[in-house]
């Protein structure tokens, strides 16, 4: 027999919460594309960092409130029109293929996202400060995911890199790269909440002459946050009838926010050099006869571009226009002849590295150490002695499926192009932490400037000096001035001076608040030579490493868990 109480109550379901109406679609999906357009012109070489904070607050609206499948075709949107034009040096030489394939990948991430901003849209709709930490903690997140997965990731893209113009660059020093992307979404995260807000109030007026007296269900569809269907809106009041003060005091609260995080930025110290020992470092661009894949069938042009390019300094050195480097810096596959086997190619470097009397870091391909398999190497090459087999740093992230093919069976039967890769390049194991006299040198090689625990490792093995070589004769100069960009963020967080040398462009070195000096122009023959004094010490981000972006993901994660919480104790009616 029931309980009397039991009879007379009987189990409550969940009881139903408005999530609001999202944006229409006929809006949203255009929105979604001018979001990956904004985020575009942010990078290089456009350079309108602005607009990065305003297409992270386009794909914020568009996907909020919404069913997962349309948030995520709404961040697919936006990530096909951030990734296809931003990547399109990849065809350059290879084909539409790789390209296609490769901004499709990447644009999947941003469908993640844009799934994940519809799903905690309940907990953004909670209260009018989550909306923006939200924003910015999945991004972070989304970040984190990309740049390691798949095979190893590529971070190409991430919102820090777009920043290399802006007062947020700062914040590098403080938290790296992790942080500097949640205060770029932090802030767009502020602009739709304002924006919102604005569109709300303004729809809520619209409504107020036809209707003085609201109901219900016109509070809840025009309300910026969510609505129990059986309580007003948050606050205890309609937006209607507020003063206009009150009414859009949400509006300006969060805009004022959003312009106080760029601008404390500004607050953040940078060192405008390093404190230590002062030290001359040359770069030399030596070309290649002609860009594109074939540069390898040049070999020993581009390898005498190089030497003869030293000699060169050398002379006006000993001609007293010049100054005596302490170090020559070489880009990568200035010799792609292994100089360890071939005398020829081994003399002309021990040459060059006799005549201007300074060690020359040498970017090489070096062959093994199994059959098929080579080295991308950065070796120092003496003065007198030739190379110094205990300072040579192999690259330690080669690039799938143009370093390297993983799944070479299956990735041939995509596209025979992946035979062009014929040898796998070998990864390293050691940072590129090397000593050349009275510099220590922080190498990572080409595309490894994107990865934080890369460069980060060579600091704390002791760099000084945080030296990028790269090879940029397969791309263009877009390509070039988004790696620089990132060579900037990387001085900014380890407050070290450093520079990017490139066998075409763009080279030039960068100081530890960011700024680049003696950049060189794109496919040019180029000896830039700059005194520098070495840093030491170690920034907070230096010393926190991976922690805050650690602790900026698990944030991220534990949001989900909780909207989904929340969603099973309210049933969440979609718009």
């Amino acid at each position: 027999m029931l309980d009397r109480d039991e009879t007379h109550s009987p189990a409550v379901p969940p009881r139903p919460v408005a999530a609001g109406r999202p944006l229409p679609l006929k809006v949203a999906a255009p929105m979604a594309v001018v979001a990956g357009v904004a985020l575009l012109l942010a990078f290089p070489p456009y350079g309108m960092w602005p607009l990065a904070p305003v297409g992270v607050a386009l794909l914020a609206a568009a996907a909020h409130r919404r069913r997962l499948r349309a948030g995520a075709g709404l961040g697919f949107l936006t990530g096909v029109a951030l990734f296809a034009p931003l990547l399109s040096w990849t065809n350059l030489h290879t084909g539409y293929l790789p390209w296609v394939l490769l901004s499709l990948l990447q644009a999947g991430y941003l469908a993640l996202l844009g799934a994940a901003t519809s799903w905690v849209s309940p907990l953004a709709d909670r209260g009018r400060w989550a909306w923006p930490a939200l924003t910015g903690l999945l991004w972070v997140g989304q970040e984190a995911l990309r740049d390691r997965t798949p095979f190893g990731g590529f971070p190409w893209g991430r919102l820090a890199f777009s920043q290399d113009d802006s007062p947020l660059l700062r914040l590098a020093a403080l938290g790296g790269a992790p942080l500097v992307t949640f205060a770029v979404a932090l802030t767009g995260g502020l602009l739709v909440t304002a924006a919102w807000h604005a569109w709300a109030t303004r729809s809520a007026a619209r409504q107020a002459p036809a209707d003085p007296a609201p109901t219900d269900t016109d509070v809840r569809d025009t309300a910026p946050t969510g609505t129990d269907l059986r309580h007003p809106a948050p606050g205890g009041s309609t937006l209607i009838g507020a003063a206009p003060a009150r009414r859009w005091a949400p509006v300006i609260a969060p805009a004022v926010a959003a312009v106080a995080v760029v601008a404390a930025g500004l607050l953040v110290p940078v060192a405008a050099a390093g404190s230590g020992a002062p030290v001359t470092v040359a770069i030399v661009q030596g070309n290649v006869p002609r860009l594109g894949l074939d540069f390898n069938a040049q070999r020993q042009a581009v390898l005498n571009n190089h030497v003869d390019a030293t000699i060169e300094l050398a002379a006006q050195v000993a001609a007293g226009t010049q100054r005596q480097p302490d170090l020559v810096v070489w880009p990568e596959n200035s010799s792609d002849i292994d100089p360890l086997r071939n005398p020829t190619a081994g003399a002309r470097i021990s040459q060059a590295a006799d005549t201007i009397r300074a060690p020359i870091l040498v970017g090489a391909v070096l062959l093994g150490p199994g059959p098929g398999q080579v080295r991308n190497a950065g070796i120092l090459w003496r003065p007198d002695t030739g190379a110094d087999m205990s300072q040579l740093y192999t690259k330690r992230h080669p690039v799938p499926f143009a370093e390297y093919v993983p799944l070479r069976d299956v990735a041939r039967m995509v596209s025979d192009k992946v035979d062009l890769v014929r040898n796998d390049f070998v990864p390293g194991s050691t940072p590129g932490v090397v000593r050349a006299g009275p510099i220590v040198l922080g190498d990572v090689i080409c595309f490894e400037v994107a990865y934080d625990e890369v460069v980060r490792d060579t600091v704390t093995g002791g760099a000084q000096l945080l030296v990028v070589q790269t090879n940029n004769a397969t791309f263009d100069v877009a390509e070039a001035r988004q790696q620089l960009a990132m060579v900037r963020l990387r001085a900014v967080e380890h407050g070290r001076p450093a520079l990017m040398a490139s066998t075409v462009g763009v080279s030039g070195f960068v100081a530890p608040d960011g700024r680049v000096s003696d950049a060189t122009g794109f496919n040019t023959r180029e000896v830039v030579v700059r005194e520098l004094r070495l840093h030491d010490g170690r920034t907070l981000a230096t010393r926190l490493g991976w922690w805050p972006e650690l602790a900026l993901a698990g944030l991220a994660v534990a949001a989900l868990v909780g909207a989904g919480v929340l969603r099973r104790r309210q049933r969440v009616v979609p718009g």
